[in-house]
């Protein structure tokens, strides 16, 4: 196992767009450019997805996990992450991405640096890597408190 350490944020160009790096990056440029179309093509469209995000919540089912980012994208909030110290776990037709995330929430004049362990699990489809879960993390108590006082007491 290789740890990663140059950061995954979207703005890369994959040498070969079949890979699970690939996968990541599609994932981060449809994230940091508020694109939910090109967030529907990096997860399945299932009801076997999930996601449990740093909010408390759990999702399950891909119209439920879309309706996350549905509010994130068309919020005021400002919202940025970049995917860094991840290792990749491959076994056959699925990969699990662990590492961390970094970046920032930015609504009005608050702003909240972010630190969020972070797995992705990817599943092959159709010659396609498509995300099935994603679990996210805040250890920091206090950082915590902040991010679920400023996403859960304003409109995103």
């Amino acid at each position: 196992m290789k740890l990663e350490t140059t950061a995954i944020t979207g703005a890369e160009t994959p040498a070969d767009d079949t890979t699970p790096y690939a996968a990541l990056v599609n994932f981060y440029h449809a994230f940091n450019n508020r694109n939910l179309q090109l967030m529907t093509e990096n997860w399945l469209n299932h009801e076997d997805a999930s996601m449990s995000n740093p909010l408390g919540g759990v999702k399950r089912g891909w119209q439920d996990i879309a309706s996350v980012y549905k509010k994130i994208f068309s919020g005021a909030a400002q919202v940025y992450v970049e995917y860094y110290d991840y290792t990749l776990h491959h076994s056959g037709d699925m990969f699990c991405a662990v590492g961390k995330e970094r970046g920032y929430f930015i609504l009005g004049n608050n702003r909240i640096d972010l630190a969020i362990r972070t797995s992705r699990i990817y599943q092959l489809h159709n010659n396609g890597w498509l995300q099935i879960h994603h679990h996210g993390s805040i250890d920091n108590p206090e950082l915590l408190l902040r991010y679920q006082t400023a996403v859960l007491g304003a409109t995103l």
